[in-house]
Order: C-alpha cells, then structure tokens, then sequence
C-alpha cells in the first residue's frame, strides 16, 4: 500500500511538472482544452493539463518588420523605388490565435499593397518633403485592417526613395535655376533701395545747397587718400565769371 502510495505521488509530481508553465511578464498563453478555447493566461506560473490541453505562445513586444522595396509611380508619373518599415504589437493574444493564421505574413502583404496604393496617391514633390502626411496614412490605413486580428500597427516610416537618373538632374537643375532666380530677385530689390537712397539724398541736396559742397569735400578726401591720384577740384561757374570781370581790363 505505500509502495503504490509512494508512486502515485511521484506520478502526481513529475506530471505537475510536465503540466507547469512558466511565462514571461512579455508572454502570454492562449488555453484550449480539448480544442475550444478556455481562456487566456500569464504572466508567472501557470498550470497547462496535458493532453486535454494545449497552448499558444503569443507574445505582447513591439515587432519591427521591414517592407520590402517597392517600385511605384506617383501621381505625377514619375517611377520610385521605396521601402518602409512597419512596428506592431499585439493587442489581444486571443484574436491573434482565432483570426490569423500567419499575422506576419498577413501584415507583410497588406503593408506592401497600402504602400503601392498611398503613394501612387501623391505626387513625387510631397513623397520627398511631406513624409510625415504618408507615413500617418500608411500607419491608419494598415491599423484598420489588422485591428479585427488583434493586431495594433503603431508607426509606419518610409526609409528609402530612389528616384531614376535622369529626374535627380531634372531635379538639380530645377534647384539651380530656382536659386538663380531668388539671386536675381535679391539684387534687383538692391538696387530699387540704392536708388530710393539715392532719390532722397538728391532731393535733401536740392533744398540745401550747402549739402552738395560739403559732399565735394568729403568725396576730395577719400580721393587724397590715395598717393598716386590726381585731383581735379571742379570750380563753379558763378565764380569764373567774377574772377573774369575782375581781371578785365578796363577801358
């Protein structure tokens, strides 16, 4: 009687054991008992009563998951390629079990296909500088169709644009042309200020005459300071006339 007491015991033990799960605070395990789901447990120890049932895995971390290069044309005709990258998580273990059978095979080809359609919604201009708007689309879009799998897409991120040959030189001479423009602009708007300076000097040297000799005097100056000048001091008119009269004899 103890004999069969002692290895009953043992049986009991070791099929605890053989039963006993430890999971990860990131982990959880689906339950189904004879093939019907019984709940969903975990973290810490817990108990899975084999053969009458079993477990899945799931686990709750971020996943990244890279989209691979796709060759699109934009809105403007213009052909691209890009790839992007994908971060999930998982929302509810149950429904990743039930629903999907491959989640990531599932998220790879929905991300690929919403990839392909957003960008072919925009033009290559709003591809290069408004990846922000894309990304926010690609991240809505996606979410709402794994959201039924218990699948929560939490970013999209475009992480590669190759553009053709010929478009990155459209492109740079484009840029080019776009700066020499602003150039031109920057100087004509220099030259209407000089010349609205220059207006209103001309004007302040109509009403004070004394302002015209004092700027001769000062022009004479900056002249003087150079060795190898030679300075011809204009002489007004009104003065050669008076200095004529004086040194004309009189009959």
């Amino acid at each position: 009687m103890t004999t069969i007491f002692v290895l009953t015991l043992v049986v009991l033990v070791v099929y605890g054991f053989i039963c006993m799960r430890i999971i990860q605070e990131y982990d959880r395990l689906v339950i189904f008992t004879l093939g019907r789901v019984t709940g969903v447990i975990g973290p810490g120890l817990q108990f899975v009563w084999v053969p009458f049932q079993t477990a899945r895995r799931v686990g709750l971390r971020i996943t990244t998951m890279d989209i691979p290069t796709q060759e699109v044309i934009t809105k403007d005709n213009v052909s691209v390629k890009t790839a992007a990258v994908c971060f999930f998580q998982v929302a509810d273990a149950l429904k990743v079990v039930i629903k999907i059978q491959d989640p990531m095979i599932a998220i790879n080809q929905i991300a690929q296909t919403t990839l392909r359609s957003v960008i072919g919604q925009h033009e290559l201009d709003e591809l290069l500088s408004d990846r922000e708007t894309i990304n926010s689309k690609l991240q809505e879009i996606i979410d709402r169709q794994t959201e039924g799998w218990g699948i929560k897409i939490l970013s999209v991120e475009l992480k590669d644009v190759t553009i053709p040959d010929t478009m990155k030189r459209a492109m740079a001479q484009q840029a080019e042309a776009e700066r020499v423009r602003r150039a031109k602009i920057v100087a004509a708007e220099g030259e209407m200020q000089a010349s609205e300076k220059l207006a209103q000097a001309a004007g302040i040297m109509a009403v004070q005459p004394g302002a015209m000799q004092l700027r001769q005097l000062q022009t004479l100056m900056e002249i003087a300071a150079e060795k190898n000048s030679t300075i011809i001091f204009p002489v007004p008119t009104d003065l050669l006339e008076v200095l004529h009269q004086a040194v004309k004899p009189r009959s």
